[in-house]
């Protein structure tokens, strides 16, 4: 079982079967702020959906190490992260994530991203790791700016999202900036949490 113990509150759990209901749940509270920039809230309307999600991912897991994380603030189940998969020739992989509105505002999602940036680098012995988000979801660029990945360009039209194109910024980091930047990967960047 994947744990990683980020701090006295903040805790990274693989997703298992057990954590279905709750993560449904927690989709459910944040229909409407999730659907904002996620595709896929309409395709999550009950709890056999959750449990499909986590058993796929587990599959994936399986086969070939991309994972994906809930999300422990409290003990409690706020949002999740994860890799969508792992490029293993050219040694890189991508992050995606999600926080549940009432999570924001503690630093929760910098810190979980930021260990899961050291598992990526340190554990998988990988060299890049890209992010994605929407041009106009302030929040969520604000995580890889703040963790000093570099703003690569931008992908128009890159996802369909309801109704509608969303352009989407591209950033980059490289293993070897990370090892330069010491500060940033002890958690000391206290600035703008999310």
């Amino acid at each position: 079982m994947f744990t990683n113990k980020i701090n006295d509150h903040l805790e990274l759990r693989l997703l298992e079967p057990r954590y279905a209901e709750e993560l449904f749940h927690l989709i459910d509270r944040n229909r409407g702020y999730l659907k904002e920039w996620l595709p896929w809230v309409d395709g999550t309307m009950k709890v056999e959906d959750s449990q499909a999600f986590i058993s796929a991912s587990l599959q994936t897991f399986a086969n070939n190490g991309a994972v994906q994380l809930g999300i422990f603030y409290r003990n409690k189940l706020a949002g999740c992260i994860g890799l969508h998969g792992i490029d293993r020739s050219n040694k890189s992989t991508s992050i995606g994530y999600w926080l549940g509105a009432e999570f924001q505002g503690h630093g929760i999602m910098t810190d979980s991203c930021r260990a899961l940036v050291d598992y990526v680098f340190a554990e998988c012995g990988l060299n890049r790791i890209e992010i994605r988000a929407s041009e106009f979801n302030a929040k969520s660029r604000a995580i890889p700016e703040r963790l000093h990945f570099v703003q690569e360009g931008c992908v128009r039209q890159s996802e369909w999202l309801y109704d509608r194109y969303v352009d989407h910024v591209i950033y980059g980091l490289l293993k070897e900036e990370w090892a330069q930047i010491p500060i940033i990967r002890e958690g000391s960047d206290e600035s703008l949490p999310l």
